[in-house]
């Protein structure tokens, strides 16, 4: 089919070239499209793509850090979103110009788990396939409370920074940097720009005041936290939804 869609492309165009052409008549014929009619061009092409598949398996295969135990995904609050989330935090605070209060980031951008053991960047491709952008918004302390509420309602999400305690639904404790929430007070929320328009149930996201774009990719902060330090399981109690 290569062939007769490249003869049927020049025609077109070499008749585009003339701008007062005027149909006669028309005559139609049937072309035969089967496997044999690509079956040189298709060969060559895989054997053009394959020098870039075996240079892409090659790259993701390369080993850039260690994980010291098994990073799981579960609710309410688990090893990898904890990690995520406080890579994606510390991130935030070398590059934001001023103080970044707290982070979030969902469950359901956890792509994969890790086992215990060498981490590859295939493997940090797998976790975060999306080329989400690091953003920090400016919220309200209402918005806040009601992101949490949200967390209450609709299940945990990943938080670094904020300590939650949710029972049957409804918000018993909430804390940044161990301290109440002022409803009043402004805080600065390290995120990605997917979750800035509210989506995964937190809602409250979208009232930011301010949403200050990094332009980094999300994934590209998780390999070079993996490159930095050992990968370690953290489990603290950050979010109790009883």
């Amino acid at each position: 089919m290569g062939k007769n869609w490249y003869f049927l492309f020049l025609t077109l165009c070499l008749c585009g070239c003339h701008t007062s052409v005027q149909v006669g008549s028309v005559e139609t014929s049937a072309i035969a499209v089967n496997a044999s009619s690509d079956s040189i061009s298709d060969s060559a092409y895989i054997a053009y793509l394959a020098l870039y598949k075996e240079a892409v398996e090659r790259e993701m295969a390369v080993v850039i850090g260690y994980a010291a135990d098994e990073m799981y995904v579960a609710s309410p609050e688990c090893p990898m979103l904890n990690w995520a989330t406080e890579a994606l935090w510390a991130c935030a605070k070398d590059v934001y110009p001023n103080k970044v209060d707290m982070a979030v980031m969902n469950m359901g951008g956890m792509r994969c788990e890790w086992h215990e053991g060498p981490i590859t960047q295939g493997n940090v491709f797998e976790l975060m396939p999306f080329d989400n952008q690091l953003v920090v918004l400016t919220l309200k302390g209402e918005d806040i409370l009601a992101l949490c509420q949200s967390f209450a309602t609709y299940g945990a999400q990943g938080v670094a920074g904020l300590r939650v305690t949710a029972v049957d639904g409804q918000l018993a404790d909430v804390t940044i940097g161990g301290k109440p929430i002022d409803v009043n007070a402004l805080y600065t929320v390290a995120t990605s720009d997917y979750l800035s328009g509210g989506t995964d149930h937190m809602d409250a996201l979208k009232n930011h005041v301010d949403c200050w774009n990094s332009g980094l990719l999300v994934r590209d902060l998780y390999v070079q936290s993996v490159k930095a330090d050992t990968i370690r399981a953290i489990l603290d109690g950050r979010m109790n939804i009883l």
